[in-house]
């Protein structure tokens, strides 16, 4: 593990457990913890943004030894990122879960927010299964179709920021 994802790790590690000891029985805790949740978010959607951006550039390299190099940068990158922001995403969902529990939050909306994260998490493990794809040489998809696979998480996004801040029913 390199030292920055070494030290990120540890990073975050911490702040859960400085979350964690200011308890989930006040506000000023429900705070910290909202904000957290909101950087981890964040961070695990710039993750969902960029990796197939990279699946984009993976599935225009031509075939051939000559390309070689360009495709093992490629997929050292992918790589990376997807063991980067797989943790992210974990601590998002942890956050999340820590809030909606411990803080009681109800509603319709919550439920559809629900949704959402669950088909977050299910794009997440098709970035994975992609990921592998591109690793083993077996990738079937094009340039244009991981064009539009990019914008499954604008969309999902969307509705859960307008979830959140709306609360429609």
């Amino acid at each position: 593990m390199s030292n920055l994802a070494s030290i990120i790790r540890n990073s975050s590690i911490a702040i859960v457990i400085l979350l964690g000891l200011m308890g989930a029985d006040n506000m000023n805790g429900y705070l910290w913890w909202k904000s957290f949740h909101i950087v981890m978010v964040t961070s695990w959607f710039a993750g969902l943004f960029y990796l197939p951006r990279i699946f984009v550039n993976l599935a225009m390299v031509p075939e051939g030894p000559q390309h070689d190099a360009e495709r093992r940068r490629l997929l050292l990158m992918t790589n990376k990122l997807f063991r980067f922001m797989t943790p992210i995403g974990v601590l998002a969902i942890v956050s999340g879960l820590w809030i909606w529990l411990g803080y009681g939050l109800t509603g319709g909306w919550m439920h559809a927010k629900l949704v959402g994260v669950l088909l977050l998490i299910g794009y997440h493990a098709m970035c994975y299964n992609r990921t592998e794809d591109f690793n083993r040489g077996t990738n079937r998809h094009s340039h244009v179709w991981y064009r539009w696979f990019n914008e499954i998480p604008v969309l999902l996004l969307i509705l859960v920021v307008v979830l959140v801040v709306v609360k429609p029913f």
